[in-house]
Parts: structure tokens; sequence; C-alpha cells
């Protein structure tokens, strides 16, 4: 009569028990787990909408959605009894966010007092599918229509309007295009075979969003990266002359520079010229419109520390949100605070945000993704 196989437990006298071949099966589980995971849809949309809502109040929820990006108004003579039907639709892919709009005739407002609370500098990729739109920046206005793809920077005041419009795009950090040797200039919409291609490729990640996983995500955002960089490169836009476009590029770079050194007690004049191959005639006349460059700096170290100090999530004390700005006296950074925005330090930490509207968005939709679209924007790239 044959015997039952041997337990791995069962070696006989005195063998000690073989513990290594114990540990060596729970260990291979989690690759396993992993590699099918990674097969698995990785995307939950973060989806709003304002069609389920009374008509009255659909534009008011609207604008609550939108208000930590940009303040939106009614075309003039428009009322809010007829309705506002609107859709968002974002996808997080951790380095960039993909956003699916439909919304009605409407203008928009990126301030200065939006950009002290909301300090976010991220690109905005904008494909138009149906709809025209008027941005302006500084002065110049950029108009988007379908077959072009704008770029617009979240760093700087905007303003504009829009008709009807289907749209798709894309939000990019800032860091993606710090190491590339052209700067993309703000404000701008491109055409032409590349851009062709960028459209078509952008068509294939939103036709293909509920369906990707894991592993396909960091290969995506390399390439939407990649394209975009081939697209400015290529680009035969020539509006503006070539000194104001020299002028735009310097001042991207600078506006990088001190963005990333903000905490650094060497963050002067002198450096900037150092690090970016510039004399100081050059800097200065570059910055006299803007009060000069010293208050730029001082200015950008402020903007920073307003968002921190407004944003009900952050714990630190007022003088270490100073300190990691790079002020070193409480007292110079008080007054200097006071004297930019018209009120202390202290104040700026029970900041109004607008109401929100906790019936525009369902509960079950806010349980599924834990984020709500502002802290996507916040912690992209993060």
């Amino acid at each position: 009569m044959s015997q039952p196989l041997a337990s791995p437990d069962d070696t006989g006298g005195d063998a000690p028990p073989v513990h290594g071949e114990r540990r060596r099966w729970p260990r291979s589980a989690r690759p396993v787990e992993d590699a099918v995971a990674a097969t698995f849809p990785a995307l939950q949309p973060l989806k709003f909408t304002t069609r389920d809502l009374p008509p009255s109040d659909q534009f008011a929820a609207w604008q609550t959605y939108l208000a930590p990006l940009v303040d939106i108004k009614l075309p003039e003579g428009a009322g809010t009894e007829s309705g506002f039907p609107a859709d968002h639709t974002a996808w997080n892919l951790g380095s960039m966010l993909v956003v699916q709009q439909d919304a009605p005739a409407h203008s928009y407002l990126r301030s200065s007092a939006r950009l002290r609370s909301n300090t976010i500098d991220h690109w905005h990729v904008v494909v138009l599918r149906s709809g025209r739109t008027w941005t302006e920046v500084d002065g110049l206005v950029c108009e988007g229509e379908p077959g072009k793809v704008e770029f617009r920077s979240l760093g700087y005041p905007f303003r504009g309007r829009t008709t009807d419009a289907k749209s798709m795009s894309v939000f990019l950090p800032r860091e993606l295009f710090t190491e590339i040797g052209k700067d993309i200039k703000n404000n701008t919409s491109i055409s032409g075979n590349y851009t062709k291609l960028l459209i078509e490729y952008l068509d294939s990640i939103e036709t293909n969003l509920a369906s990707l996983t894991a592993k396909d995500l960091p290969q995506i955002v390399q390439t939407t990266r990649d394209m975009i960089i081939t697209c400015v490169s290529s680009s035969t836009d020539t509006s503006g002359t070539t000194e104001t476009q020299g002028n735009l590029a310097l001042m991207e770079r600078v506006r990088r520079h001190v963005q990333r050194n903000l905490n650094s007690p060497d963050l002067t004049p002198d450096t900037l010229c150092r690090e970016l191959g510039i004399s100081r005639t050059r800097l200065y006349q570059l910055f006299e419109p803007s009060g000069g460059v010293l208050h730029y700096i001082q200015k950008r170290r402020l903007l920073s520390a307003h968002a921190a100090l407004s944003n009900s999530a952050n714990r630190q004390q007022i003088i270490e949100i100073a300190a990691a700005v790079g002020y070193t006296s409480a007292a110079h950074f008080s007054r200097a605070f006071s004297k930019e925005f018209g009120y202390s330090p202290r104040e700026a930490r029970s900041v109004a945000v607008p109401p929100y509207f906790a019936h525009a968005v369902s509960p079950a939709e806010i349980g599924e993704t834990g984020h709500s679209f502002d802290e996507w924007l916040k912690s992209l790239g993060h």
C-alpha cells in the first residue's frame, strides 16, 4: 500500500524544519498580485454636472465648482432662470490631468487676487471640439477654435470669453518642461501638421481613458510632453516682435528660477544675473514695468505665503510659513504682507472661501475619489 506524501514539516528524526522553504511561498504572491493589478483599469473619473439641478441653481453651482481656478460670469444680458447645463469630467494620470468639458457661453477671469489664494502655475493645453474662445493676457488676445491647440499658463492672470463649446484639455506641471531648450510662449494657439498629430494623439487618449492601466500612465504622460515640445519647437507662429518674444522667454526663465528659490537668502538680482547669464541693466529694464526685480521677488514670496496661510489644511505656524518663503524676521514679514494685501498674515488665516453647493456633486462620487478637482490641481505632479 502506498504511503502518503510527506508534508513540508514531516522531515523525520531530529532534522530541523526547512524554514527557508516556508517563507518562499508568501513572498512570491505579491509580484503576481502587482502584475495582475497592473492590467486592470487604473482611472476613476471625477464627474461634475449641473444638469440634475433646478435651472435657476445651475450657473451658481458651476461658478462654485470652478471658483478655485477661475471666476465665471454669464454673458451680458443673460439670466440664470434659463439654466446653465454643463458637464466637467476630470481624469488624474498622476502627472497630468485630462478634462472633458461641455458648457454654454460665459466669460472667465483668473485675476491677480485669484493667484494669491491659488498659486498653481501649471500649463493648460486646450483642444476645442466645438465653439470659439478669446483669451487676453497683457493686452494680447489669443483666439481658439477647432483644429488649433492653445497653450496657457495658470501662473499669470488672464481673462476671456467663450461661446457654447466642448473641449478636451490637459493640465501639466511646469516642472515637466524646465529642461527644454525652448520656452513655451504663454497664451498662444498653434496649428499645422505637428499640431494635427498632437490632437490625434490626445483623441486616442480620450477614447481609452476608461481602460488605461497603471503601467500605461507614465509613458502616456511622457509621450504627451514630448509631442507638445515638438509642436512648440516646430510652430511657425510669428505673432509679436522678436524683441517681445525674447522678453517673454527671458521673463519665463526668471520666473522659474525665482519660484524654485523662494526660500533662499541668496535670491538677489546679482544671483539672477549670474545664474541666467544676463547683465544687471538688462534685468532691470525687463522688470522696470513691474516695479523692479526686488519688488517682483518679494511679491512672489508673499503670494506663496498667502496661498499657504489661506489653505485650511496647512497647520504650519505663521513664522514657519514666513521662513519657507525666505523671511527671517517675523516683524518684517508681517509688515510686508500687510502692505501688499491690506490685512495681516493672521487675518489671512480666516479669508473666506466661496460657499460650496453640496448638492452639486453626488456623495458617491466624492466617496469614490476622496478628492476634489481643486485638490487634484494642487497635488498635480507630487
